[in-house]
């Protein structure tokens, strides 16, 4: 299977409660910059206001899906980027920062393997927060974290897309 066209990179949150929308705008960023400088063929890039349901959808039957939301840790360091790379460990609902949205990564992540619906590889990069009121745009901290996660999140796709490129250049002996 061509992992450069099972790659899908969704931003969650809602963007009219400012730092919330992080996902959003990270995912609008990758957009602007794909004009210039384009991502691996095959890429998707998905928004999604939390809703565990309409996430797994988006991810379903990916080899690679990167998620980007808003998190909350105590005690908090608004803008800092935690990421999280799961394959087939469990994740314990207490692990690490927690979504700003009701139901916690883990609890999502769970029902995902659960129901056989999580990717391939899932990444989640967690952007602590400030401000979660109501209102538009991002708090100066997080603002400042989203052109470094753009380009971060692209060098990880074209990385992803290039370990595979070598590993099917090299034959089946290579994959195993």
């Amino acid at each position: 299977m061509n992992l450069a066209s099972r790659i899908v990179v969704i931003g969650v949150g809602n963007e009219y409660r400012r730092d919330d929308g992080v996902g959003r705008t990270v995912v609008a960023r990758l957009a602007e910059r794909a004009v210039a400088r384009p991502l691996p063929d095959g890429t998707t890039l998905r928004v999604c206001d939390g809703d565990p349901a309409r996430l797994l959808t988006l991810w379903e039957a990916a080899d690679l899906a990167v998620v980007v939301d808003a998190a909350h840790a105590h005690p908090g360091h608004p803008g800092r980027v935690h990421r999280l790379e799961l394959g087939s460990e469990r994740l314990s609902p207490s692990d690490g920062p927690t979504s700003s949205h009701g139901l916690g990564l883990g609890e999502a992540v769970e029902l995902a393997r659960a129901l056989d619906r999580l990717p391939g590889t899932l990444v989640v990069y967690a952007v602590e927060g400030a401000n979660t009121t109501m209102g538009t745009g991002l708090s100066a901290p997080v603002a400042a974290a989203v052109d470094p996660l753009v380009a971060r999140i692209a060098d990880d796709l074209r990385a992803a897309t290039a370990d595979t490129s070598t590993r099917a250049a090299a034959g089946p002996a290579a994959t195993a």
